[in-house]
């Protein structure tokens, strides 16, 4: 597992000038485009403090699921050559494919932190406790939607451009560069709010937040939200054995279709 890890991780940054450079520079751009577009522009920055640390946080929880359901998706499809010459448990390959996901969460992680003490603005609190909750949630979600992805993508490969739409539609959803008070502004507690936040991204982007993000501690957030994540999450260990059932479902035509 470890060996197919390294293998997902070096193909990346295969005769790369920058190497592992480009793992940082792909949510840096995004950082710097969402901090002058939404923060500076639309004027985002002058109502919610440290704007750069929030948005950061948020991405860094988004690209850990973004990531996980993407290469998950393709990892399959794009092992066809090794999975047809040898037989190994085919679901390795999205957990390897996840793996490397986690290598680049890692980098940006560091990243993250390294800010938040440069600017003096490292959280000391209970609300740390959200981050591995938060992280445990969005992996197991991401997991549970990409190995389901990767095994139907066999047979219906227009997924994995669909899967590129519904990540840019969930990117939205998500509070990742808008603040949660903006959400329950408009949306006023109702039912659709409800619906909103029964989305676990959502719950996982504002565990980073929450935990990461000290400038915050007097912004709204949802009620409840230590509960919420730990539904989400036991409904997302659900959902990865589901995956998991129809992944060995239909895995054993894997070879023949590819």
């Amino acid at each position: 597992m470890s060996l197919l890890v390294q293998r997902e991780v070096k193909s990346k940054y295969k005769d790369s000038a920058l190497g592992l450079l480009w793992s940082l520079l792909r949510p840096l751009t995004q950082l710097v485009i969402y901090y002058v577009v939404i923060g500076q522009f639309l004027g985002a920055a002058r109502s919610i403090p440290q704007f750069a640390i929030f948005v950061f946080a948020g991405l860094t929880a988004w690209t850990l699921f973004s990531e996980s359901v993407s290469s998950a998706t393709h990892s399959i499809v794009g092992n066809s050559g090794l999975i047809k010459k040898i037989y190994i448990p085919r679901e390795v390959f999205p957990l390897a494919a996840v793996g490397a996901s986690l290598f680049n969460f890692l980098v940006q992680l560091g990243i993250l932190i390294v800010a938040t003490i440069a600017l003096g603005q490292f959280p000391v609190s209970s609300n740390l406790l959200l981050l591995p909750l938060g992280f445990l949630l969005l992996l197991t979600f991401g997991l549970a939607i990409g190995l389901f992805f990767a095994a139907v993508n066999v047979y219906m490969r227009d997924l994995q451009h669909l899967v590129e739409v519904l990540l840019i539609i969930l990117f939205w959803a998500s509070p990742v560069v808008y603040s949660f008070k903006f959400v329950t502004a408009a949306l006023g507690g109702g039912i659709l709010e409800q619906i909103y936040l029964a989305n676990p991204i959502s719950l996982g982007v504002m565990a980073f937040q929450k935990s990461l993000w000290a400038a915050g501690a007097d912004e709204v957030w949802p009620e409840n939200l230590e509960l919420r994540i730990v539904i989400a999450l036991i409904v997302s260990v659900g959902l990865l054995w589901i995956s998991q059932r129809v992944f060995a479902k239909l895995e054993g035509n894997f070879a023949q279709e590819l």
